[in-house]
């Protein structure tokens, strides 16, 4: 990873804790991080868990992107750093925020968990901040594990200690459990018992998701705040999905990994091809913003096709279907499952009490109830099942300035 970024490159169990580390390190206490409202609920935790205020940014409601110009000059003062996202692996405009931020004088973070491989403006996704973490969960496939890379290679050292105090003894029955989970996991598939694991993992605690969003429960999220914050306190939150973040990862592990990390390239080459395909439906939206620094698409005006661009090879595919739900079900019936939803946004999900919310909410709002994110390896089948369903491409928002009263006015308003 050092000779694809160009940076000193940090293992990390997981690519939250990286996070972790990284905030705590170039953000003081108290500070305010502007990110994305349409992005996990675990980093959302991670940054209150570092002692910091989440604002919520201002989305592109064609692809979620961060949209620069609509931040207000209010919002960016008193900021202690920006929290990219680069949303199922296209890449937020970072070196407008990397300019930005040096001439606020604050870090820029940027987490790439979707973009590995992703460019931006001709330079890998991750190599603008100050700091970037990633995951090898997803392009990599290997369930376990992440990365922290940093500008100034003097630091590499201090962030590894930074780690190492806060990583927990490998355990014997989790590196068995992670040895045998792909066989389990293609047995309950090959079964088609999917709805019956699931069951049964909600009944032993396991999967604690009865929504797309996790239960905030505010009161004790109030109180573990109060008390000082840190991974302890908020443990219950940022543990979900991933109750193994802070282990020390042992030899099956690392083995794994390094195995699945060596077929990197086929997997991003198998993401490109599959994302071509998605962009040229109905489906794709149009245009996509995030060409305007050197982003997703291939064409001169960010769409598919022209070959002025190589696309990218994007974690999941947003398209923009007007009933989600059906075709989520549709899919389901077929076996492709969809996950990485993120609706509702942040600033609806946790409120005011929890974090600043967006000064322009529709854009990201549209996008999070219409969003469908597709694997692009399965394409092929993803075309298949939307055209026999029939599903209709939602019809682009107004761009109009929304009003600030909230979702009702034109433009971003209700409709969709």
């Amino acid at each position: 990873m050092r000779q694809r970024l160009g940076r000193e490159c940090v293992y990390m169990p997981s690519c939250r804790l990286g996070l972790y580390v990284a905030l705590r390190h170039w953000c003081p206490p108290g500070g305010r991080v502007l990110m994305s409202p349409v992005n996990d609920d675990v980093i959302f935790f991670v940054v209150l868990a570092a002692g910091l205020r989440p604002v919520q940014a201002p989305l592109n409601a064609r692809d979620g992107s961060l949209d620069l110009a609509a931040v207000p000059d209010a919002y960016w003062r008193g900021l202690s750093a920006v929290l990219t996202t680069n949303l199922y692996g296209n890449p937020d405009p970072a070196p407008e925020l990397r300019a930005r931020c040096d001439a606020l004088g604050i870090p820029l973070i940027e987490d790439a968990a979707h973009a590995l491989g992703s460019e931006v403006a001709g330079e890998p996704v991750g190599s603008f901040g100050d700091a970037s973490v990633f995951s090898l969960s997803k392009h990599v496939g290997a369930k376990t594990g992440g990365f922290l890379t940093v500008a100034d290679p003097a630091l590499r050292s201090e962030m590894a200690a930074a780690r190492d105090a806060l990583l927990e003894p490998a355990r014997l029955t989790s590196e068995l459990a992670y040895a045998l989970r792909p066989y389990a996991e293609a047995g309950v598939r090959g079964l088609r018992l999917v709805r019956a694991a699931r069951a049964a993992l909600r009944l032993l605690g396991q999967e604690e998701r009865a929504e797309i969003r996790m239960p905030l429960r505010p009161g004790e999220l109030t109180r573990a705040i109060d008390g000082g914050a840190g991974l302890a306190s908020l443990h219950p939150w940022i543990r979900v999905d991933l109750h193994d973040y802070r282990l020390r990862p042992g030899r099956v592990r690392l083995g794994r990994t390094e195995r699945l990390l060596a077929g990197l390239d086929a997997r991003l080459d198998a993401h490109r091809r599959g994302t071509e395909k998605l962009l040229a439906t109905p489906w794709a939206g149009g245009p996509w913003s995030g060409s305007r620094s050197g982003g997703p698409v291939g064409g001169p005006d960010g769409g598919p096709g022209g070959g002025a661009r190589p696309v990218q090879p994007l974690f999941r595919v947003p398209l923009l279907v007007e009933d989600r739900d059906a075709a989520i079900a549709a899919l389901a019936r077929h076996r492709v499952t969809t996950g990485y939803l993120y609706d509702p946004p942040l600033d609806v999900y946790a409120g005011e009490v929890f974090t600043d919310p967006s000064p322009s909410p529709g854009p990201a709002a549209w996008f999070a109830r219409h969003a469908l994110p597709v694997d692009p390896r399965r394409a092929d089948q993803v075309i298949s099942v939307l055209t026999a369903l029939g599903a209709r491409p939602v019809e682009q928002p107004d761009e109009r300035p929304m009003e600030r009263g909230g979702l009702g006015g034109e433009g971003f308003g209700g409709g969709g």
